[in-house]
């Protein structure tokens, strides 16, 4: 004679979704965090940025149509599998050698952590890049906080978002926080710094990661 056993309904759950292999049955996602302060780990003032873009950077550019010969000692910034780059009406898409790594270093090690933590995949935003003298004044008629001594015009600094970041697939189902995703940013960051690759400013009211390459 069979007997035939009767699972409570949770448990039935549970074994179906054991079976067909639920989204984030074998891996849970590890907490992502952040010891520390935005604030005081990424103070570095304008003085600095600037200082170390003076060294390695272009020649300040006057307007958009001194470009063409100043972008063949450049590398173009494109949107790829590890930053998604913003339309941009202040700046163009350009940087020196120097800072064009530590861009590509800091997205993919973002990547990275990501993936060390079981967690879906994001990419950074970039908001900002360089940008000529022109660009820097048409900036401040819009955003009084901006500064007309911008290290942006060497080439050597770019912007990336805390507050926006580009999903790489729409269908997983698990969603981050823009804050959960911060902590992932800012540890990458926060270890460039360290083994002084660059210069960082938390800008609070721009929402963004202010970024000077530094001299190797």
């Amino acid at each position: 004679m069979k007997v035939k056993i009767k699972f409570p309904f949770f448990v039935c759950i549970l074994l179906s979704c054991t079976s067909l292999s639920c989204v984030n049955s074998s891996k849970s996602m590890i907490p992502i965090r952040y010891v520390g302060s935005y604030r005081r780990d990424f103070n570095d003032l304008n003085d600095l940025h600037l200082g170390e873009a003076k060294k390695i950077g272009i020649t300040p550019l006057n307007s958009r149509h001194a470009v063409k010969e100043a972008i063949r000692k450049m590398v173009k910034i494109e949107s790829n599998d590890y930053l998604t780059v913003q339309k941009l009406n202040y700046s163009i898409p350009y940087l020196v050698p120097e800072a064009a790594s530590l861009l590509e270093d800091i997205a993919e090690a973002f990547c990275d952590t990501l993936a060390n933590h079981n967690a879906p995949e994001y990419k950074v935003k970039i908001t900002s890049l360089t940008r000529t003298k022109e660009d820097v004044r048409n900036l401040k008629k819009r955003n009084y906080n901006a500064t007309e001594n911008s290290a942006h015009m060497f080439g050597t600094t770019f912007d990336i978002s805390w507050s926006k970041y580009i999903k790489v697939n729409p269908k997983d189902t698990l969603k981050l926080g823009d804050d959960v995703l911060k902590r992932a940013l800012a540890s990458v960051l926060r270890s460039m710094r360290r083994n002084k690759r660059c210069y960082v400013k938390h800008e609070r009211r721009q929402g963004c990661f202010h970024i000077t390459a530094r001299d190797k």
